[in-house]
This record gives structure tokens, sequence and C-alpha cells, in this order.
């Protein structure tokens, strides 16, 4: 039986909406790119007809991943998110013991990651050092750069 993938509303939303692009728009341009490439004559050395074939798997390829993921996909609960400890979908402020600095991060899952947003993915390093922790608690997790305590200060929502 395949995992099943944890998400939000809206990142739900992000991925039906991204599907519906692929459908509309980026499989129709496709197909007129390999009818004009067939219009040109001799298939066998034809490289436009090539490219576009290509071009089609890989969208085909992407479009079969996203139904699949889509039909995997469970909704989280945010009302029934728990604030005792670190949990999927928690904003998480954690103190870097080593430099003193404070980050916050809301743990979300892989699909929905931007770090540039606070959004750290569940799965990295840092997330799954800081799953079921509670306030207070130092945490020593491993990172590419080596093991950094970190001290978790608030969990919220």
């Amino acid at each position: 039986m395949s995992e099943v993938i944890y998400n939000t509303e809206e990142g739900l939303h992000k991925l039906k909406e991204e599907l519906e692009q692929l459908r509309t728009v980026e499989r129709p341009g496709i197909a007129r790119l390999l009818s004009d490439a067939r219009d040109k004559g001799d298939l066998t050395e034809n490289a436009e007809y090539a490219a576009a074939k290509e071009a089609q798997g890989m969208l085909e390829a992407k479009i079969s991943k996203l139904e699949d993921t889509i039909a995997r996909t469970r909704i989280i609960d945010e009302s029934k998110i728990d604030t005792s400890s670190v949990r999927i979908l928690n904003r998480v402020k954690i103190r870097n013991r080593k430099n003193n600095m404070v980050m916050e991060y809301q743990l979300v899952p892989e699909s929905e990651a931007d770090l540039k947003q606070g959004k750290l993915a569940v799965s990295s390093p840092i997330a799954m050092g800081l799953i079921g922790k509670k306030v207070g608690e130092v945490v020593d997790i491993k990172v590419p750069s080596g093991i950094i305590p970190f001290e978790i200060i608030a969990i919220s929502l």
C-alpha cells in the first residue's frame, strides 16, 4: 500500500491548481508542438519531433505523479493540533545555543516547505529532531555542519 501524504487544505489546493495547469495549458501546448513537428515530414530525423515527444513524456510523468500525490493526500485537521509538544503545523521558536540566534519555523509537509517564509519540511533534520519535544527542552540535532544544540523557547499554532 502506498504511503499516506499529510497536507494542509492550502497545500492540497496548490497541488490541484498545478495539476489543472498541466492538464489544460501545458498538455495542449505540447500536443501543438508535436503536430507542428509531424507536419515537417520524416519523423526519423526530425529533432523537433523527438524533443516534443520527450517533453510530452516528462509532462505525463509529472501529471501522473501529481495525481498519485493528490490521491494519497489526507488533510490535517488544524483544530486538533496540540501545542504541548512539537508536531506538524506547529510554529516553533528555537534558540541555537552555540550562537544564541533565535529562529521561528512552522513545521509543514514537504510539499509546502519554503524556508524564506519560515516553513520547514517536517522531514528535515531539524524538524525531525524537534518532533515530540516540549518547551524548555534542549535538543542536539545533527546537521551537515555538525551537531547543534537547540533550545525550544515556544510552541504555538
